[in-house]
């Protein structure tokens, strides 16, 4: 890993706000999916989190969301689960729909821990989304369609919780982000090749210094050059 890049990351991990997230209930579509993905990374959000409405939804959109390395998707079965878990980590969970109590998007204070519901493409939130939330938002709309496209209001709302935020002094100070996180992010995002050789041969992830450079001992480093058969001789 070169000492720029290294740098990048840091930057970039020190950026994150870990208390800013969306939900993707049954949004399928790949270009959407990897829409919601890419702006929240370029936001700062590390985690997204999905409800899959069945397994094919699941197995179709893991090339859309999978491509990105440095976003986690966290995937659930079911809404009542994943907003759970949410108001678990303190969130205020908002979700996009048109009725008689939302409230404009930009009257939300997104400096607090949030969650954003985006909905199924063709139907929106479901019934039950819209029961656990804590408050419906909408974007003021004066054309004749009545919605945005889900990933364009992902970015709406998205950017002006970034504007909040950065008033508000909170991309100046180190994110939260655990040391497990920001060690497998350098390693994943500055030795990518090592990284995917882990994955294929079960290898734990070494630490990453301070320069970038993986720390780890020689039975570690043998292990890499050798395949998973001739290991038995270095553990014994």
């Amino acid at each position: 890993m070169t000492p720029e890049r290294h740098q990048r990351i840091l930057e970039m991990l020190n950026k994150r706000q870990v208390d800013l997230t969306v939900c993707m209930e049954g949004v399928h579509k790949p270009h959407n999916l990897a829409a919601v993905v890419r702006t929240c990374d370029a936001i700062g959000v590390s985690d997204v989190h999905a409800v899959w409405k069945n397994e094919r939804m699941r197995v179709g959109a893991s090339s859309a969301v999978g491509s990105h390395n440095w976003v986690d998707v966290h995937s659930y079965d079911n809404t009542k689960d994943a907003i759970t878990r949410l108001k678990e980590q303190g969130m205020q969970v908002l979700v996009t729909n048109l009725s008689d109590t939302a409230v404009d998007f930009r009257e939300i204070d997104y400096t607090k821990p949030t969650a954003i519901i985006l909905g199924q493409e063709k139907f929106g939130a479901s019934d039950e989304a819209l029961a656990m939330a804590d408050q419906d938002i909408v974007i003021p709309m004066v054309g004749m369609v009545q919605s945005l496209n889900v990933s364009v209001a992902c970015a709406v709302t998205l950017y002006e919780a970034q504007r909040q935020r950065q008033l508000a002094g909170m991309y100046d100070s180190p994110s939260e982000v655990t040391a497990e996180h920001r060690n497998r992010v350098l390693f994943e995002g500055g030795h990518p090749i090592f990284a995917k050789a882990c994955q294929r041969k079960g290898l734990p992830y070494p630490q990453i210094d301070d320069d970038g450079e993986i720390v780890a001992d020689d039975d570690w480093w043998k292990k890499m050059q050798m395949n998973k058969e001739a290991w038995a001789d270095i553990d014994e």
